[in-house]
């Protein structure tokens, strides 16, 4: 009797070793994220849009800092001939002045900072979906991301997946409309 179910265990035992169980072949890729970032045509815009923004306040901004200075050479040479009650109450009134126009390019830069961060999260978050999306429908199990915040140390180049992503995120964005497209004023365009 023991004889029997030695047999029948290894009998059982040889069957499921000969039966192999499907394996899927797991498809990876890459996407280098600094380089798309640098070649998608929205993220571009979007740089060109919040560069000319600065660009033109910036020059307000200047404007009034050209102003303060030529007001503050002014007021050197005045100064002995006024008197020093005259250069005191004066020299009160341009330090607040260059306080305020120190504020004032701070006040620029946050706003700017801020208001390119919420459009460069949005158009992360965007990129994020249509890779998700790109990589169900072109069967891939994985799609890793590299760049500058690099989560890949080394892959093969035949995994760089990362010119056919920008390709199909340019293409999408060139048929969007344009009123869902960032303002670039047509200047900032051409440089």
């Amino acid at each position: 009797m023991k004889k029997a179910l030695v047999i029948i265990a290894l009998s059982v035992l040889v069957v499921s070793c000969n039966k192999t169980a499907d394996v899927k072949e797991v498809k990876t890729a890459y996407v280098d994220t600094s380089v798309l970032m640098k070649e998608y045509t929205e993220a571009k815009d979007l740089e060109a849009k919040y560069k000319a923004q600065a660009e033109e306040k910036g020059r307000q901004l200047q404007a009034e800092i050209t102003r303060f200075k030529q007001d503050a050479a002014s007021f050197q040479s005045q100064a002995q001939a006024n008197g020093q009650q005259w250069a005191q109450q004066r020299g009160a009134e341009l330090q607040k002045r260059e306080q305020q126009l120190g504020y004032a390019q701070q006040q620029l830069s946050q706003q700017l900072q801020q208001e390119s961060g919420v459009e460069m999260d949005s158009l992360i978050s965007g990129v994020k979906k249509f890779i998700k999306t790109y990589g169900k429908e072109k069967g891939y199990s994985y799609i890793y991301g590299t760049g500058d915040a690099a989560s890949i140390l080394y892959a093969e180049d035949k995994y760089d997946i990362t010119k056919e992503v920008v390709k199909a995120l340019n293409d999408k964005y060139s048929s969007t409309p344009k009123a869902d497209k960032p303002a670039v004023k047509e200047e900032a365009a051409k440089k």
